[in-house]
């Protein structure tokens, strides 16, 4: 069916509770303060999102504010599209004494995790066969499989020569449950028109080509030992108007407790912020490279975009909410990959409501990302084959920049609870059409 992404109601509630004061230049905040907003949210890759999340914020004495002493946040939410969200997640730089700690701890269940092989428009995407309404349909569930995900992850940060230039350190253990896509399931209930139909999807495929082990189909566990350096200099951690954030990180899973295979993965990251009118407009931009060191990294675990610190539920691409906004989610996988993202801040209104501050702000943004290291595989089919078309599945040296821009808006609560709606246009019909997104945070 054609997709119109059209939302019209955005409900939000806020609470404030404990001790608070004001004067007449701005309303601080003092005590513990929390965001509580129920979910009603949609993503063009997940579909509508119902369940309820808290942001509880511990602001102490009042005069850190915007800083915060403690961050909690909890949610329990699912989408529409079988996604299901279970996270708890902690920040602070004062649980220990001159640490930044923040830990993860989250269960992710998805019925229909985007899958559209490797490396890339070397993996060809027929928008066709998962749009009912056009002809050579072949089922909406083509490019996906069932993934369930368990993540434990606790980040540390702590002082090298200032408060600017840190150490980092982390562990990040990953437990992935992969199968086909349950078609039986997904039909319960449904109108006999409305059933998919039961066919191998791409995933299968490669399964029967051998381009996916055995030893790695059904998913496996990944611990990972982080470790890097972090140069920080922003004004405001939520959304910075000025500084630089810059970091590079180097992640290891060694074969232990477990483990299928060992690999090791560099990451570098930098962030720059501009101030082009005080307190309202800045301009600020990412890039990032991720590539692999040594080893053999599951299949499963190539879409995973490595930072130093979590901002949102996931962190995975390239495509989707995360990373390039527009393009289909895992769109660009591959065993190295260089993204960027450029935005346009502009805060335009500020306002006090219920004793809290607030802000509404738009963002105009272009993404793009490329592959730098190819996934290698053993391709079982030829351009010469009969039986199954070549071009149907892969197109040999195709790879290049994706593209695509769009525009967002936030509403912000006290600097740090910040509810973000984006609407991303891709540039090839290759990655898609558009995407549209509601959840918490600036990108970046």
């Amino acid at each position: 069916m054609k997709k119109n992404a059209a939302f019209l109601v955005l409900m939000f509630v806020f609470t404030t509770v404990f001790s608070q004061s004001e004067n007449k230049e701005q309303l601080t905040k003092e005590g513990w303060n929390f965001g509580a907003l129920p979910t009603i949210t949609f993503d063009t890759d997940l579909g509508f999102q119902y369940g309820a999340l808290v942001n509880l914020y511990n602001y102490g004495d009042g005069s850190r504010y915007p800083n915060y002493n403690h961050s909690l946040y909890f949610e329990v939410s699912r989408y529409t599209k079988g996604s299901g969200i279970y996270r708890f997640y902690y920040d602070s730089d004062q649980l220990f004494k001159g640490l930044q700690t923040s830990m993860d701890l989250s269960y992710l269940t998805d019925q229909a995790y985007d899958f559209y092989g490797f490396n890339g428009y070397d993996a060809v995407f027929n928008s066709n066969w998962i749009d009912d309404e056009e002809s050579g349909y072949v089922s909406r569930v083509f490019y996906n499989y069932n993934r369930k995900m368990f993540r434990w992850k606790v980040d540390l940060q702590g002082k090298l020569t200032s408060d600017r230039f840190r150490w980092i350190a982390g562990v990040n253990f990953l437990n992935f449950d992969i199968n086909s896509v349950d078609i039986e399931k997904l039909n319960k209930g449904q109108d006999e028109a409305d059933k998919l139909p039961d066919v191998d999807g791409l995933y299968d495929k490669y399964l029967e080509w051998g381009i996916i082990s055995d030893n790695e189909a059904d998913g496996g566990f990944v611990p990972t030992f982080k470790a890097g350096v972090v140069f920080d200099t922003r004004d405001n951690k939520p959304n910075p108007m000025k500084g630089v954030w810059t970091e590079a990180v180097i992640v290891a899973s060694p074969k232990m407790l477990g483990a299928e295979s060992s690999f090791s993965k560099i990451s570098l990251t930098h962030r720059q912020y501009f101030t082009l009118v005080p307190k309202d407009l800045s301009f600020a931009y990412r890039l990032a490279y991720q590539t692999t060191l040594g080893g053999d990294v599951p299949y499963y675990y190539q879409s995973q975009v490595i930072t130093s610190i979590m901002k949102g539920a996931t962190s995975e691409g390239l495509g989707g909410s995360k990373t390039l906004r527009g393009i289909k989610r895992n769109r660009i996988v591959g065993d190295g990959f260089l993204f960027g993202n450029a935005e346009l801040r502009w805060k335009f209104a500020r306002f006090r409501w219920l004793n809290n501050n607030f802000y509404l702000g738009l963002n105009g943004f272009m993404d793009f990302g490329v592959i730098t290291d190819k996934i290698e595989f053993e391709n079982p089919l030829s351009p010469n084959m009969s039986s199954i078309p070549y071009s149907d599945y892969f197109e040999d040296d195709a790879e290049k920049l994706h593209t695509s821009y769009g525009a967002g808006l936030r509403i912000a609560m006290n600097e740090n609870f910040i509810i973000a709606v984006d609407y991303g246009l891709a540039t090839d019909e290759r990655d898609g059409t558009s995407g549209f997104y509601m959840g918490l945070n600036y990108l970046f």
